[in-house]
């Protein structure tokens, strides 16, 4: 059994999913909390967000995140190769920072814009 807090509404649903019994969820109040719930216990992923360094712009820094969900356990590698990421100014919302991050098919995008000066 495991026991996790959902998040995919305001309510924060106590889930526990039966690892015995098909990854059976119970404690939740919608459909949302079943789906949250067996991904998060079979295959876990998240969404990282971060900076990246800009070089030529009117900020030094740009906010990226990652297109979709990245297994949970590629976290930490995922940050040190976003870290180790410099951008040239102008960037527009949406450029791509890194393609295909960690080879997951998941790309880094900028979610601001950063004017050259």
């Amino acid at each position: 059994m495991k026991n996790f807090i959902c998040i995919m509404c305001p309510k924060g649903c106590h889930l526990t999913v039966d690892e015995s019994n098909e990854y059976k969820v119970s404690g939740n109040s919608c459909n949302k909390g079943v789906k949250y719930g067996k991904a998060e216990a079979t295959n876990p992923i998240r969404v990282v967000t971060s900076t990246v360094r800009v070089n030529g712009g009117n900020n030094f820094l740009c906010s990226v995140k990652t297109t979709d969900g990245i297994p949970k356990k590629a976290v930490l590698e995922a940050m040190k190769t976003i870290n180790a990421v410099q951008l040239q100014a102008p960037i527009t919302i949406g450029d791509v920072a890194i393609k295909n991050l960690l080879n997951t098919g998941i790309d880094v995008v900028a979610t601001s814009d950063i004017q050259a000066i």
